[in-house]
């Protein structure tokens, strides 16, 4: 399998759940990776796991510094990067009398400015040596629809899906594609942060609505990683070199469009 063969491909939490299957995936693939996390520690394991096709770079998306240095970084040992995957993500829940700026700052900041100013980042290296470039970004089922108690993160990732427009209308005359991916509920250590937050704002015993959420599922279960690394490997690929402004949904068939 050697689709991304010569390829070079950062991905913003690639140290665990999806972002770390889907490292995984390219470089069997044939690309060299970058892992950015801000968990340094996990990065250079999984790294280290990769083998020598692979790196760890410290990154926090919500810190310029970090996002220009770690670009740099890559570009430094590899010559360049063709391939962006904004998967780095944060959730919490809440009604509206709970909402804080501090949370709503941090979403924003972390869902939607982490995919801008990566982007921002890895572009002119792409624009520079003139082979175009691959965005891939992570938006949500949430972000097709409101849920109650969760109108902040649902709102950051409809944002993603509108970057992820502009963007690649922005890009195309530079050969760049620009799209997303909106999975549905999908079985990471995320989601038992968010289980245990619906237990608390539904009244609900600890595990009932991660069993719920995957029964609701028409394919009968909830996603793995490894069901959003594969299509992830296909919109970096020249099979998907004249797709670019779509979000496509991984989700079972939870949503349809």
């Amino acid at each position: 399998m050697t689709r991304l063969e010569g390829k070079v491909a950062l991905v913003t939490g690639g140290a665990r759940g999806i972002g770390r299957a889907i490292c995984e995936a390219y470089v069997a693939e044939g690309a060299k990776v970058a892992v950015a996390d801000r968990l340094a520690h996990e990065a250079t394991q999984a790294a280290a796991a990769l083998g020598p096709n692979a790196m760890a770079v410290t990154m926090d998306v919500t810190d310029m510094d970090q996002i220009d240095q770690g670009v740099a970084s890559v570009e430094a040992r590899w010559g360049g990067i063709d391939i962006l995957v904004n998967n780095a993500g944060v959730f919490n829940m809440g009604p509206l009398e709970e909402v804080t700026h501090a949370d709503y700052r941090l979403q924003y900041d972390v869902n939607v400015g982490g995919t801008i100013f990566a982007t921002q980042a890895v572009v002119p290296g792409m624009k520079a040596r003139g082979r175009g470039g691959v965005i891939i970004n992570f938006s949500s089922q949430a972000g097709r629809r409101g849920e109650a108690n969760v109108m902040m993160y649902c709102s950051t990732k409809a944002a993603v899906i509108s970057v992820t427009q502009s963007l690649a209308l922005e890009l195309a005359p530079a050969g760049i594609r620009v799209n997303a991916l909106a999975p549905g509920v999908v079985d990471t250590p995320m989601w038992d942060v968010v289980d245990g937050l619906f237990a608390k704002y539904e009244a609900k015993p600890v595990g009932q609505k991660k069993r719920e959420v995957g029964l609701a599922v028409p394919m009968g279960r909830m996603g793995t990683p490894e069901d959003l690394a594969g299509p992830c490997v296909f919109l970096a690929s020249e099979e998907a070199r004249y797709i670019t402004a779509q979000t496509l949904n991984v989700d079972g068939g939870n949503w349809m469009s």
